[in-house]
């Protein structure tokens, strides 16, 4: 997923998406643990999504804030 997906989302809707994503992040671990896992890029990516919903999260909420300062 790129930023700018992510960026022309609302903030329930990436907090939404980011609990999806744990959880299939969560599920893959469980695989790989067993040995079911073939697919190993695939956690890297997960986790790199889950990075940048954070960020842009922290962002909105970080320019909120702000603007309720100013």
């Amino acid at each position: 997923m790129k930023t700018a997906e992510i960026r022309e989302m609302s903030a329930e809707q990436i907090r939404s998406k980011l609990s999806d994503v744990h959880e299939e992040l969560m599920k893959l671990r469980f695989q790989q643990v067993t040995g079911q896992l073939t697919d190993t890029s695939r956690l890297r990516i997960l986790r790199r999504d889950i990075a940048r919903m954070e960020s842009v999260l922290h962002q909105m909420t970080g320019a909120a804030v702000t603007e309720g300062k100013a």
